[in-house]
């Protein structure tokens, strides 16, 4: 008999097993169907970025367990489309508007929902339970299915074959999450060949990171990896990130520089000083500015800063969750090409209070690099160094990068000496090439490095 053979939905379980299933409640989780519903009709405003995110998670209103959360979420759906803000409001409306208000649970239970929200930033996370319950369900009923005709006796081998690959090719291809077969090398052949073309015609390939010298022997940055700037404090790992940062910005990719250090004056205060070579102390006490100070400060607003494709991050906490959503957000609204994170120890993770600060700055390094790939954008991550030299928490952090920089000026303890003015900008790590040393200048006083060759 064919394999095509048409099988039935629904059949009565052998009655050694009815009693049992009906005994025993479905995989679901009510709590978490009503936090997406209600992170949904919260994310308004500052939050609105929220939504998209939840949405991108893939949920469905069929992988509600409630019949009322599926209607809500259909309702939630018809109003982002139509352009109106999602809240209980508009959502209650459009119900109405269907004669399904009802059957939903009425107005008072879309507040129920809000109500329910324990952190709408979480409302991700909260989606992802939702579905993995509803992957459950969909398995049991499929084995349910197998089963029930297994039992039946109907049929032959090759139609209960039939019937177990169908419903195991059915699930599978169900999975939240599952990646479609990855291609082969033929079909990364072509762009493999122009990107090498790319590199021996000596074309840039990656982002630049401001300094000729290090592009040279990293190739600058690619997406979907890490490099790690690590210094002791006041050394200017600082200064190095923003100034890759603004350069990158000059060749068209977007950037964003969260700083958990610094606040958006000082970053600005350094931008200025950098591009106008004013020294920072003039730029931070009264009546330091000269009139053609103010002449290159204007000009840098016209010429610069209003096109350039910069976005300064200070998050409200320090939580990874909150930079990975402005992360999302910077690459819904026109892409993400780098990210800087300033720096990798001041950041939290939900976790933080149940395992050991090496444990800690190990899964934010791995989600950095995890954001990077899903972004296809590069980061740099900030790391501090301890007195003596060595990076804290820093297996993880070096496991992850594809570069890893180690930043030392000379002059740091011994103000007289003769490479007075220089950095060393030590490549411990290169996935690009050797692993090397660039020497630079510091021009800290205009918070900026500069080639060695343009001075």
């Amino acid at each position: 008999m064919s394999n095509t053979t048409s099988f039935p939905e629904q059949r009565t379980p052998h009655p050694d097993t009815q009693d049992t299933e009906l005994l025993r409640t479905p995989p679901q989780n009510l709590e978490a169907e009503q936090a997406v519903l209600g992170a949904l009709m919260s994310s308004t405003g500052a939050f609105e970025r929220y939504l998209a995110e939840i949405l991108e998670t893939g949920i469905t209103a069929d992988e509600y367990y409630r019949p009322a959360h599926a209607t809500i979420h259909r309702a939630i759906c018809t109003v982002r489309e139509t352009g109106e803000p999602v809240d209980p409001i508009t959502v209650g409306a459009e119900l109405t508007r269907r004669g399904e208000l009802t059957k939903a649970g009425g107005a008072s239970y879309l507040h129920t929902c809000v109500q329910a929200v324990p952190t709408v930033a979480n409302g991700p996370r909260y989606a992802e339970i939702v579905r993995a319950k509803a992957y459950r369900r969909a398995a049991i009923e499929s084995a349910q299915r197998i089963l029930q005709y297994a039992y039946s006796e109907e049929g032959d081998e090759a139609d209960v074959r039939g019937l177990v690959e169908q419903e195991l090719t059915a699930i599978v291809a169900g999975t939240p999450g599952l990646a479609t077969a990855p291609p082969s090398v033929g079909d990364l052949y072509l762009d493999y060949v122009a990107e090498l073309e790319e590199v021996q015609n000596g074309r840039q390939t990656g982002t630049t990171y401001g300094l000729i010298d290090l592009d040279t022997i990293t190739s600058g940055m690619h997406p979907g990896n890490v490099t790690v700037i690590a210094a002791q404090s006041g050394v200017g790992k600082s200064t190095l990130a923003l100034n890759a940062a603004v350069a990158a910005a000059k060749t068209g990719a977007t950037v964003m520089f969260s700083s958990l250090e610094m606040s958006s004056t000082e970053l600005m205060h350094k931008i200025v000083a950098a591009e106008c070579r004013i020294g920072l102390h003039h730029l931070t006490r009264q009546d330091g500015l000269t009139p053609d100070n103010w002449k290159e400060i204007e000009r840098l607003g016209r010429e610069l800063f209003r096109t350039l494709p910069l976005r300064v991050y200070r998050p409200d906490g320090a939580f990874l969750r909150d930079i990975e959503s402005a992360a999302r957000a910077c690459a819904r609204d026109g892409g993400l090409g780098v990210l800087v994170v300033d720096y990798v120890q001041l950041v939290e993770t939900e976790q933080a209070r149940n395992i050991t600060r090496e444990q800690a700055v190990a899964g934010v390094s791995r989600g950095l690099k995890n954001l990077s790939v899903a972004l296809d954008c590069h980061v740099i991550a900030l790391s501090q160094l301890n007195d003596d030299g060595l990076m804290r928490e820093s297996r993880a952090i070096k496991n992850d990068a594809s570069v890893v920089i180690r930043v030392e000026r000379p002059d740091l303890n011994e103000p007289e000496s003769p490479r007075a003015g220089e950095v060393d900008i030590v490549i411990e790590k290169n996935r690009f090439g050797p692993v090397a040393t660039v020497t630079a200048a510091a021009q800290l006083h205009y918070s900026r490095f500069v080639d060695m060759a343009q001075l």
